[in-house]
């Protein structure tokens, strides 16, 4: 039954007016009819939470491209043969600072992972009370499908546009343009990265590490630009689940 006073939201349960017309705070699960346990929680604290440390990864990726290109750099001339104290010294540097970047991507991915993975799986469950029949997967590979072989190469991707579409307002559809430009980005920086620590192996010597050092260079490119579009992404993801959530149920067909 839709509310005798606005015509628009669901009417209370045994009462003619919806909830915000007799001034009440509704049950989500009475706003969207979702599933027996399932109901609608702000994903803006951890939307919010993702997206700052997803800026810092940018910022540490920044860092490690600025090493990199010392490192890239110092290996080159090297490789070319120059010698003396100043050129060894240089290079000893460029190493030093590359793997403190190193250490510091390390420490924000694994932070940023953790909340992003939290705020994915929020999303993913207030998608399942927006649209409860429009999902492929189980909820639980919000989480696993990032882990399992083979399958993290797209299951989070089809995940993410079906999230995406749920949380679209009401009525409409919206592209998926900013998804797999985030995601192609995404493979990119984990494919040229897995490949330069593969090559790795038991070699040696300047041209190999000039090599590696700009494989790296390529990564941490890819890197930055798949952290900055993850982060327009978490940023519109949350604002469209908020407002869908504060906006109702989907408006009555006359």
């Amino acid at each position: 039954m839709i509310c005798a006073r606005c015509h628009h939201f669901a009417a209370a349960p045994g009462a003619a007016l919806c909830h915000r017309c007799l001034g009440e705070s509704p049950d989500p699960r009475a706003v969207f009819g979702g599933s027996p346990g399932l109901w609608l929680r702000s994903p803006v604290g951890l939307g919010r939470a993702a997206a700052a440390l997803l800026g810092v990864v940018v910022a540490t990726d920044l860092f490690a491209l600025g090493a990199g290109f010392l490192r890239y750099d110092a290996t080159g001339d090297l490789a070319a043969g120059a010698t003396g104290a100043e050129v060894f010294d240089r290079a000893d540097r460029a190493d030093a600072l590359y793997a403190l970047a190193a250490s510091a991507q390390a420490v924000t991915t694994v932070a940023c992972v953790i909340v992003y993975l939290c705020w994915f799986h929020r999303v993913r469950a207030n998608a399942q009370v927006f649209d409860p029949l429009g999902h492929s997967l189980k909820p639980g590979w919000a989480v696993g499908g990032w882990f399992v072989p083979l399958v993290n190469l797209w299951f989070p991707r089809r995940i993410t546009c079906e999230i995406w579409d749920a949380s679209a307002p009401w009525g409409t559809t919206r592209s998926h343009a900013l998804i797999n430009a985030w995601w192609t980005t995404w493979l990119g920086s984990l494919l040229i990265g897995r490949l330069a620590r593969s090559d790795r192996g038991d070699a040696e010597g300047a041209a190999w590490a000039h090599a590696d050092a700009g494989e790296m260079l390529v990564s941490d490119t890819f890197d930055i630009a798949a952290a900055v579009l993850a982060i327009l992404l978490v940023v519109r993801l949350t604002r469209m689940q908020h407002e869908k959530a504060t906006a109702g149920t989907a408006p009555a067909a006359f």
